[in-house]
C-alpha cells in the first residue's frame, strides 16, 4: 500500500460517509488474518500496523520480557530485550519488527478486499435505513422477475418480495408490470435489505385512500376500520368531527373519480365506504350497506348483534357465500346473526 491508497480512503469517506479510521482498523484486523493464514501462525502476539502518512505496512511480533523463558514465540529474555532498548523491564511487551518480504502485495490484496467489503456493507445498511422509513406505506415497483409463484419487484435501489400469500388470487403478474404494493417488513439480511410487500392486506386499501383522498391525508376524515377480501371486495368506515364535510363524499370524490381511481388500482375490486358512528346501533346498520335494517338487538358483553332485514333483502345482507355479513363483521368487530322479518 502507499500514500495514494490513503488518498482513496479519503474520497470514500467523503463520497460512502464511511471513517477512514474505522476502515483503517478493519484493515489492520485483516491483515493480522492474513499474515497468520500466509505465514502458518495462530499466536495472538501479532500485531500490524499502518503508517498514516505513508501507507506502508510493518507487522510485528509482541514478546514478553521475562527472566526465563517457556515459551520462545511470545517471550524474550531480560538480555536480549535490552540489546534493543535499554529501558526494558522484566513485564514489559517488545515489538520485534517481522514484516515478510512479499506481505506488501498480500497487505493491497486483503486492503481492497477489505475496502470493497465496507463499502458494499455501508451502501446495504443506507438501502435498510431509506427503505425502514417506508415501512407500512405505499410504493410503486415493476415485476422484475417471476420464480415460481414468488414476484420480486424493482423498487429503486433494491429489490420487494411478494410472496405467493399476499398476491390477489385474482390478479395476473407479468414481467415489466407497474404496480403499487404495501410494505409490509423490512429487514436485514447476509444478502441485504429484504423488503417484503404486500398487495392483500386491508391497509393496503387504508394507504391508497390516504394517498388519494386530500381530507384523509390532512386528518379531516379519518379510517376507523377496514375489512377486506381481496380481489372481491373491501368496506372502510370513515368519519369526520367536521359538521362542513361529509366523509362518505370526500372519498367518492366528483362523479366518483375519486374512488374510482382506487378500484382501478385494485383491479375492479368493490368498495363500500361506510359512515362510522359511536353508535354500534348506527355503525352496524350502514355497514350492512346496501340491504336496509328493520330492526336490531345488540349483546354488547358478548359482542353480538341480531339483525331483521326484509324478506326480499336478506341474501343482500347476507352477501355472495355470505360475503357481506362477515366483512360487516369484521367492520364492526360484533358477531351480526342475519334473519328476515318473515323468520
Amino acid at each position: 500500500m502507499n500514500s495514494e491508497f490513503l488518498l482513496a480512503l479519503n474520497e470514500i469517506e467523503k463520497e460512502k460517509n464511511i471513517s477512514k479510521e474505522i476502515l483503517l482498523d478493519a484493515i489492520d484486523a485483516a491483515l493480522v488474518s492474513a499474515y497468520k493464514r500466509n505465514y502458518s501462525t495462530n499466536h495472538n502476539n501479532v500485531v500490524v500496523n499502518i503508517d498514516r502518512e505513508t501507507g506502508s505496512v510493518k507487522v510485528f511480533v509482541q514478546k514478553e520480557v521475562v527472566e526465563e523463558i517457556t515459551d520462545s514465540l511470545c517471550q524474550i529474555s531480560l538480555d536480549e530485550a535490552k540489546k534493543i532498548s535499554g529501558s526494558y523491564e522484566i513485564g514489559d511487551t517488545v515489538n520485534i519488527e517481522d514484516t515478510p518480504a512479499a506481505f506488501g502485495r498480500i497487505a493491497a490484496q486483503t486492503a481492497k478486499q477489505v475496502v470493497l467489503q465496507r463499502i458494499k456493507e455501508a451502501e446495504r445498511n443506507l438501502i435498510f435505513d431509506e427503505f425502514s422509513e417506508r415501512e407500512h406505506k405505499v410504493v410503486t415497483g415493476i415485476v422484475q422477475r417471476i420464480e415460481k409463484d414468488n414476484i420480486y419487484l424493482d423498487i429503486g435501489k433494491t429489490e420487494a418480495y411478494l410472496s405467493p400469500r399476499e398476491q390477489v388470487p385474482t390478479e395476473s403478474y407479468t414481467f415489466h408490470k407497474r404496480l403499487k404494493v404495501y410494505v409490509t417488513e423490512v429487514r436485514k439480511t447476509t444478502k441485504g435489505p429484504l423488503v417484503t410487500v404486500s398487495r392483500t392486506r386491508p391497509a393496503f386499501v387504508g394507504k391508497l385512500f390516504e394517498e388519494e383522498i386530500p381530507e384523509i391525508k390532512d386528518g379531516i376524515v379519518e379510517i376507523k376500520s377496514i375489512s377486506r377480501e381481496a380481489g372481491s371486495r373491501t368496506k372502510i368506515a370513515v368519519w369526520t368531527n367536521d359538521k362542513n364535510v361529509d366523509p362518505i363524499g370526500a372519498c367518492i370524490g366528483a362523479k366518483g373519480t375519486r374512488v374510482q381511481n382506487i378500484v382501478d388500482e385494485l383491479n375492479g375490486e368493490k368498495i363500500d365506504i361506510v359512515r362510522y358512528s359511536e353508535d354500534i346501533a348506527e355503525f352496524i346498520k350502514a355497514s350492512l350497506n346496501p340491504a336496509e335494517v328493520v330492526s336490531l338487538e345488540i349483546n354488547a358483553d358478548e359482542k353480538e348483534a341480531h339483525v331483521v332485514v326484509p324478506f326480499h333483502q336478506l341474501s343482500l345482507a347476507i352477501g355472495k357465500e355470505g360475503q357481506n355479513a362477515r366483512l360487516a363483521a369484521r367492520l364492526t368487530g360484533f358477531k351480526i346473526d342475519i334473519k328476515s322479518d318473515a323468520e
